[in-house]
């Protein structure tokens, strides 16, 4: 492994902006283009933005130095055109071998294959990486904690929205490991009696009532919504209320596949096929469900019923992998067909969808940036937070340690990465979690 790359292993860098895969190996490669996807086209979540506008000299660095790495010529920036702030604040950086993208203001103008699409004119293979037709795609956060990374500076934070039933809504730098409870009280008390905490966005988040879980280097969003808002209603569903609704009020209309954003990109993707899967066991109908990346929009927005389209597609792909049926990224790509030439007026308007989501008054309250961050008491901060192996603790109970201090090395051999210490203080547990706590606690 090259120095750069062992620096970010080392450093504990991982995609920010999905579910954590480490950046020293997805940058182990030689292509044409860098993506910094600063899209973010998650309802409510702001975190993003504020990043590229205040670390936007550590973004440009940070894509400069990936881009030497993988050998790419060209690096583009996919910004919504709404965020003019944004682009202002990177327009004074830009070298010229660095553009932005100003993308509509869509949903889901941030999916990686949407993005590499607006911004090539190219897909990437169905079942395949963006490496495959010369492109890598990092999410902005990740490339400026790679930057950080070079300056010897670890993974100690993560940028993150709180939105929702708050009193101050705010974007601020949290210590990784904080509790959600810990983060919310920031914002103020909340604005309603019974809640539910979305980890992410609207579409995509996953909902928990456990608000003693801790912050990791994926965490994006905290939103607290009513619990019985639309959003929380459907995310409480259990897998047998879904197929139950799917049976009953599916009526094959094709709305979920007609407006599909995959579909419209031509992928072998067809929610209205997977739908039959909640009436009749059917290893076809399955398949149909196999290319889809959970974006939600068929739920959230397409079906006309109330149906959950989407979980659907997650549970029919969890049968597929069961039993071992998965297409191989061939047979997908020999069922792709043409891109849909109505995709261009089939893109669905953000501020249309938060409308349906029931959040858009939320927005009248944006969630600028609190820099003003008390002191943290305690962190709790899980071995794994990537995928791979998790991290090995090489800390001790008792130990003193100082912020940024590595706790925990990445697995020999193996996909993995450090894990580093978010606040100064003392060791009080080891063992998939390391908890400090600070020494003013006491």
């Amino acid at each position: 492994m090259n120095p750069f790359l062992q620096q970010l292993q080392n450093a504990g860098v991982v995609g920010a902006g999905g579910a954590g895969f480490p950046i020293y190996m997805k940058l182990d490669c030689q292509v044409d283009i860098l993506i910094a996807n600063g899209a973010e086209c998650e309802p409510l979540l702001n975190k993003d933005q504020l990043l590229m506008q205040q670390d936007s000299h550590a973004l440009i660095q940070g894509m400069a130095m990936v881009m030497e790495q993988i050998g790419a010529k060209r690096g583009i920036i996919g910004v919504k055109k709404k965020n003019s702030q944004t682009i202002c604040a990177l327009k004074e950086l830009l070298p010229t071998n660095i553009t932005i993208l100003e993308l509509e203001d869509t949903y889901p103008a941030g999916d990686e294959v949407e993005l590499v699409y607006r911004a090539t004119g190219e897909r990437i293979p169905a079942g395949g990486l963006p490496k495959d037709i010369g492109i890598v795609v990092n999410n902005v956060e990740s490339l400026i904690n790679a930057y950080w990374a070079k300056q010897n500076q670890p993974v100690t934070e993560t940028m993150v929205t709180v939105h929702g039933e708050v009193e101050h809504p705010f974007t601020a730098r949290l210590p990784v490991g904080m509790s959600y409870a810990d983060a919310i009280a920031l914002a103020g008390r909340i604005t309603c009696d019974d809640y539910v905490i979305i980890e992410g966005g609207p579409m995509m988040g996953s909902l928990t009532c456990d608000i003693n879980k801790p912050l990791t280097k994926t965490s994006s969003g905290l939103l607290v919504l009513k619990a019985d808002s639309r959003v929380a209603k459907i995310k409480q569903r259990s897998d047998q209320q879904v197929i139950k609704i799917a049976r009953s009020a599916c009526d094959q209309c094709g709305h979920c596949t007609a407006l599909c954003p995959r579909s419209l990109l031509g992928y072998p993707i067809d929610p209205r096929k997977a739908m039959r899967v909640a009436l009749v066991a059917n290893e076809q109908h399955a398949l149909a469900a196999q290319p889809c990346c959970g974006c939600n929009l068929c739920t959230m927005w397409s079906c006309p019923e109330g149906a959950d389209p989407q979980r659907v597609c997650s549970l029919a792909k969890k049968g597929l992998g069961q039993q071992n049926l998965m297409r191989t990224p061939e047979q997908l790509q020999s069922l792709t067909q043409d891109v849909h030439p109505l995709k261009a007026f089939r893109s669905v308007a953000t501020s249309r969808l938060m409308r349906r989501l029931e959040v858009l008054d939320y927005y009248q309250h944006p969630a600028g940036y609190l820099s003003d961050i008390p002191t943290v008491k305690r962190v709790v901060i899980p071995m794994s937070q990537h995928i791979g192996r998790p991290a090995e603790p090489i800390v001790q109970v008792g130990q003193m340690i100082e912020k940024g201090e590595m706790i925990a090395k990445p697995a020999a051999d193996s996909l993995s990465v450090a894990m580093h210490a978010s606040i100064s203080g003392r060791v009080v547990s080891v063992a998939e979690n390391i908890t400090i706590e600070s020494v003013n606690n006491h």
